[in-house]
């Protein structure tokens, strides 16, 4: 809320700074055919002429900050089918990652999350109840810790138990167990999943676990992503984890099977 009222005030700022143009007067003037006499106006008129017109029509802004909002979404919308037909490999096929559910699905699910979200993990059942009940969806988890080094930690712990064939235990419980995830919790819950504990800490350490949390970053930024977590279902985006989360994810699953993509998935 706080990000859309500061781009509304701030569009407002940017239009009337705009409107003092001739060419924004030559548009009023074709909204308003006669309100304005765009030829040889002086600066300060054009500007009374302008704060007169949207004191009197104040819906305008209104209608400009929803035709721009529209097309910005479009435009960031069409970025991101980009980005990922570009990128499809490393987004749902990289060899980093762990992939749950069925390993040759139909259609892939990319998660990217974060431990110490908590959206991430009030979404979790909704992932699981997925994978239990579509036997054909392939899940692709990309580790982005973005708050910090205990949520880094975690990640390095979930991908190290991975090399030991316990990725989805360690998921579950780093998501599971109160209070914050980070390093000790991942060590500890190590030690109660019967992992080689010594090799477990020294694979946290591992190049190919920096390689994976970097691809995921890049990845993310490219996307635009602002926040966790975010779901790709083929080429279709979910953020955040809204309530109707795996209706959500169950629709676009089937609509993905049905329609394809239209990238690259």
């Amino acid at each position: 809320m706080t990000l859309k009222t500061g781009f509304a005030t701030a569009l407002v700022a940017a239009v009337v700074a705009a409107l003092v143009t001739a060419a924004t007067v030559v548009v009023i003037w074709r909204m308003a055919p006669g309100v304005v006499d765009a030829p040889g106006l002086e600066e300060k008129k054009i500007v009374d002429i302008v704060h007169n017109y949207l004191t009197k029509n104040p819906e305008i802004l209104v209608e400009m900050t929803g035709e721009l909002d529209k097309r910005q979404q479009a435009e960031q919308a069409a970025q991101q089918q980009k980005v990922i037909s570009d990128n499809a490999e490393a987004i749902f096929r990289s060899p980093l990652d762990y992939a749950g559910g069925n390993p040759n699905g139909d259609v892939s699910v990319v998660e990217f999350f974060d431990y110490n979200c908590g959206f991430c993990r009030r979404a979790l059942p909704d992932l699981v109840k997925l994978m239990d009940t579509d036997d054909k969806v392939r899940v692709v988890f990309k580790e982005l810790p973005i708050f910090g080094d205990e949520s880094e930690g975690a990640a390095r712990g979930a991908l190290a138990a991975g090399k030991q064939g316990k990725y989805f235990e360690m998921h579950q419980k780093l998501f599971a167990e109160p209070d914050k995830a980070d390093k000790d919790k991942a060590v500890r819950i190590a030690s109660e999943l019967g992992l080689d504990v010594p090799q477990f800490e020294k694979d946290m350490e591992d190049p190919s676990v920096q390689q994976a949390l970097d691809e995921a970053k890049e990845l993310a930024q490219k996307l635009g992503l602002q926040g966790t977590p975010l779901y790709l279902i083929g080429d279709r985006i979910v953020p955040g984890a809204p309530d109707d989360l795996y209706d959500q994810l169950t629709a676009k699953v089937a609509e993905v099977r049905e329609k394809g993509c239209k990238a690259t998935c």
